[in-house]
């Protein structure tokens, strides 16, 4: 029966991988019990919004194979490589850069809507915002209260529409001015990260600072990120800069998973006109050019800035609307995009140690 299932299963192609639910290992366990076989689905990347299109694809094909089956749908996200000799965070299993080569181009509406769609799949999510001299995530997600620590070393993260946030933004003054310089930015980004009280999060996105300063280059060397993603508009100038944080992130060996269009249209708020006001492809010959995925495209929609405005992301806001479906679209390709990395074997290598004899 298990190899008739296993061999049924094998033509089952996963909508978001691309694989087939065999090769691709996500077929976990058959079980036979007083005459009731019961197939579990493992997926190594959260799909809340798929499972039930994944598990009625499974149904189908079993019942006309004519094995009557139960088909259980269930979700396992691990901690992947990340550079060579930074540790992974125990409590952190995947860290994801959201980086721009330059600002305005809504790096940190991407950052909030990503990280919160990556929510509504069924990951544990949480926020750091790393722009330290343009922290916007408290406005965005609609912030309002201050940080406190339990033990008096470390900080609670504050939560935002269920997600775990910490960011510089409601440590200062919003009136007051950053006058930083890099290496005092980094340690207190640093402490920040480290010093947070994340709790068993499967991915944090960072919403860095635009460019690729002291700031960038000293969190890509020293914060174990699986990889980035690189946010950028079609614009030429946009494009120029973004490839320079691209290549910024390969000379430190941390992995692209993938660019984001933004701003790729406009729609009327009127008649619903679509117009590329800013060009057009320009992220998806990017991708090619560099052999990275394109991640998705999303529209310059007068609705997402109402959203962040109010401090309710476009997801929370309007989950039914074509601009939220895009974004948890993206975030299951991301998600994806992490899972093909090799696993973080870390916290199984054996420590050594030396002593007198």
């Amino acid at each position: 029966m298990q190899e008739k299932i296993r061999e049924v299963l094998s033509g089952v192609i996963d909508p978001n991988t691309g694989k087939d639910l065999v090769s691709s290992k996500a077929l976990k366990k058959v079980t036979t019990e007083d005459g009731k076989t019961t197939v579990q689905i493992e997926l190594d990347y959260p799909a809340k919004t798929q499972g039930s299109v994944i598990e009625e694809m499974v149904r189908a094909k079993l019942v006309e194979a004519g094995i009557p089956a139960d088909v259980k749908i269930s979700q396992n996200i691990i901690a992947h490589e990340v550079q060579r000799g930074v540790k992974v965070f125990d409590s952190v299993r995947n860290i994801i850069a959201v980086s721009s080569g330059k600002g305005g181009v809504g790096k940190s509406t991407v950052s909030a809507n990503l990280a919160l769609a990556l929510q509504q799949e069924g990951a544990k999510v949480g926020l750091l915002d790393a722009d330290v001299y343009g922290p916007s995530q408290p406005t965005m997600l609609g912030i309002t209260d201050k940080p406190y620590s339990v033990d008096g070393k470390t900080l609670e993260p504050m939560v935002a529409h269920g997600l775990q946030v910490a960011s510089v933004g409601v440590l200062i003054d919003p009136d007051q001015p950053m006058i930083w310089r890099g290496p005092l930015a980094v340690s207190a980004l640093q402490q920040l990260l480290k010093q947070t009280n994340w709790k068993d999060l499967d991915y944090l996105i960072v919403d860095m600072p635009p460019g690729t300063g002291d700031i960038q280059l000293s969190l890509s060397q020293e914060v174990p990120l699986t990889g980035a993603v690189v946010v950028t508009t079609p614009q030429d100038i946009a494009l120029m800069d973004a490839r320079k944080g691209l290549v910024m992130f390969e000379k430190v060996n941390v992995p692209i998973l993938g660019i984001i269009e933004n701003m790729a249209t406009h729609i009327c708020s009127k008649c619903g006109h679509e117009e590329h006001i800013f060009g057009e492809g320009g992220a998806a010959k990017m991708a090619a050019q560099y052999g990275v995925e394109l991640l998705g495209e999303l529209p310059l929609d007068i609705n997402i800035r109402l959203s962040m405005d109010k401090g309710e992301p476009i997801v929370i806001s309007d989950p039914d609307s074509k601009v939220a479906q895009a974004y948890r679209e993206i975030a299951r390709k991301l998600a994806v995009a992490v899972s093909k990395k090799n696993k973080d074997y870390s916290a199984k290598m054996p420590s050594i140690k030396v002593s007198d004899t």
